[in-house]
Order: C-alpha cells, then structure tokens, then sequence
C-alpha cells in the first residue's frame, strides 16, 4: 500500500474532534478529520493552492492533503506513479498534459461541473470531458522595460531581426511547464513540427538567451542581460505591479494556458466524489475569490472561464488579447519530444 493511500486508511478512523497534522511534500495541512471521510489528495502548481484548498477545507469539512510543486516536477511525479497513482486531483496550467493524460486512459471522463461556463471556458473543454479548465493565463507574452525599449515587438519573425539580436530569453519548456504551451502554439502557429524547430533555430542565431524559470528571466531583465522576456502573461503583468517601468505585450497571436484540473480515474468512489466537489468549488464564487486573492502579482492574474466572475482590475480586456487556442489532443503528446529537440538544439 502506498504512503498516500496508508495515510487515508489510517486517519479514517480518527474521531472528528481530533487535530490532525499530515505533511506530504514538505507541506503541512491542518484538518479535523472525520471517522468517515476520505482525505482529498491534491497535486498542485498554483499560487493560490494553498488558500483554495484551506478554504474548500473549511466549507466542506473534507480534509485535504496539498502537494505543492512546479508543474514540470509534478507532471513528471505523475508519470512516475502511473502504476500506483498517489493522487486524487491534479491542477495545474497547461491542457496539453492533460490530454497526453486522457490519451493515456489515466483521467476521470464525462464529467461536467454543475457551473456555467463562459465562452472563453466552453471553447477549452474536452469532447469527453476529461479535465477541467479554471482559469487562463497567455504564453510567452512579451515582458519589457520602457527604460530600454519603447517599440515592443508586434509579431513573432520580428524577434529575429538585427534590432533584438542577443536581447530576448525564455525559459527552458523542459524545465517551465507552462513554457511549453507557449513552444507548441508557435510550431502551430508556423505550421508544424519542422516549421517549429526552424523559427527557434533562428531565434538561437539572433541570440536567444534561455533560463530555467520566470524568476531567472525576469532577473535577466532587470539586469539588462536581455531586453524582452517571453514569459507568462501572470508573471509578466506581476512584475508590472511590482514596478512601474515593467510592462506587458502580446504578440499574435499568442497563446491561452488554461489552469486546469484533472481527476484521478482510478481513485475509490468516495475519492472521485470529494474530488468533483473541489472541482465545483473551484469554479464556485467563493473559489474563484480565493484564487484571485491569494496571489495577487502572480497567478491570480488570471482571466475567468465562468460566466459572473471579473479578472483582477490590472488585466487588459480579454477581447484585447490576440489569442489563438491551439489543439491540446495534437501538441500533448508530442510535449516530450519537443522539449527533448529543444534541449537538445536551443538550450545546449
């Protein structure tokens, strides 16, 4: 039996009044536990993670065991545990995983939350209803300073030319996780995996700089190492709050990156039932306060895929951004492929 599963036979039997304390991951949660209830265990790369679930926690009354990481670790933890999976919900950004997961006969299908999705949120939902959308980011948004550059790119062949020779870095896809949505809506956007690899080959003759996560890139920026910084929309406009002088374009088109969850196929009923209502309070008002509070110049930065909820005042008009879905059951699978080109050819 493994730890996770342990950990749930052995605090079902413990009297609701009793404070229990259960660290999985380095990570500490708090719950009264009931003689019946089935702890919750959730794999999570948000930012707003831990308040989520605290706030699920106290609503519901159903323990949750957090397990917080980066999405690449995570995803990889998954593939490692496919046999003997430890995890009841998976949420982290990126569809792409997601439906390499599906494909792989490992996610919960045909489930729809009780919520109304809005427009944005019905056009990233599976034919077969394997995963859940919760909120949208854009990839590789470009992030600058008007202190050095006051013309930002406006399409993707312009990085290419003398102007911004050695002065544009991105992160490492095989590394980021939320990277690699931003690689693959570019090979799409190009026409293919050749088209891809030939677009990033010339990125890396006109001196693209690559580092391992926001926080590398964005210090590349601050330092004057590179002039833009292809990161994530939530962590391009974070940084704009943090000062004044940072701001964010996007480029066409550029790419969503759907926070989503995924449920667990193989977990017991009583798993799978605690799991659809985390979804539903995910989606709830109540959750979707919680993760737009919670990490304000982060994650919380996100645009909304229910209908009645407003993203955080520092978001431009979603209907500004020139977005372009890409197809999550074409790209997901081949993810490992690509980042190992990428490794191999752009990063070496």
């Amino acid at each position: 039996m493994n730890a996770c599963r342990f950990a749930r036979a052995a605090l079902a039997g413990v009297a609701a009044t009793t404070l229990i304390v259960m660290t999985l991951g380095g990570i500490a949660n708090h719950a009264a536990w009931s003689a019946t209830t089935v702890p919750l265990v959730v794999y999570s790369a948000q930012g707003y993670d831990s308040a989520v679930t605290k706030a699920f926690q106290a609503a519901t009354g159903i323990p949750v065991a957090l397990v917080d990481d980066s999405t690449g670790p995570l995803l990889v933890k998954v593939q490692a545990e496919r046999n003997n999976p430890k995890w009841a919900v998976l949420w982290v950004d990126g569809d792409e995983a997601f439906a390499a997961m599906d494909q792989q006969q490992m996610l919960l299908r045909g489930y729809s939350p009780n919520v109304r999705f809005n427009s944005l949120g019905q056009s990233l939902l599976p034919s077969n209803r394997s995963y859940v959308p919760t909120g949208v980011t854009m990839a590789g948004t470009a992030v600058y300073s008007t202190k050095t550059v006051t013309n930002p790119p406006k399409t993707w062949s312009e990085l290419l030319s003398p102007a911004w020779r050695d002065a544009v870095g991105m992160n490492n896809p095989a590394i980021s996780g939320p990277t690699y949505p931003f690689v693959a809506g570019l090979f799409n956007y190009f026409g293919g995996v050749p088209e891809g690899q030939k677009f990033f080959t010339a990125l890396k003759a006109n001196g693209l700089k690559v580092f391992r996560r926001n926080g590398d890139t964005l210090h590349a920026l601050e330092t004057g190492d590179i002039k833009i910084a292809l990161i994530q929309s939530s962590a391009g406009i974070g940084a704009g709050t943090k000062a004044g002088d940072i701001k964010t374009a996007f480029i066409r088109p550029s790419t969503p990156i759907p926070s989503v969850i995924g449920i667990d196929g193989h977990v017991s009923p009583e798993e799978i039932a605690e799991a659809k209502q985390f979804t539903e309070f995910v989606l709830s008002p109540q959750g979707q306060e919680a993760m737009k509070s919670a990490d304000p110049t982060g994650d919380s930065l996100f645009w909304p895929v229910v209908e009645g909820i407003a993203p955080l005042a520092q978001l431009p008009p979603l209907a500004s951004v020139p977005a372009r879905t890409i197809n999550a059951y074409q790209w997901g699978p081949l993810e490992n492929s690509i980042n190992s080109w990428f490794v191999s050819n752009i990063v070496q």
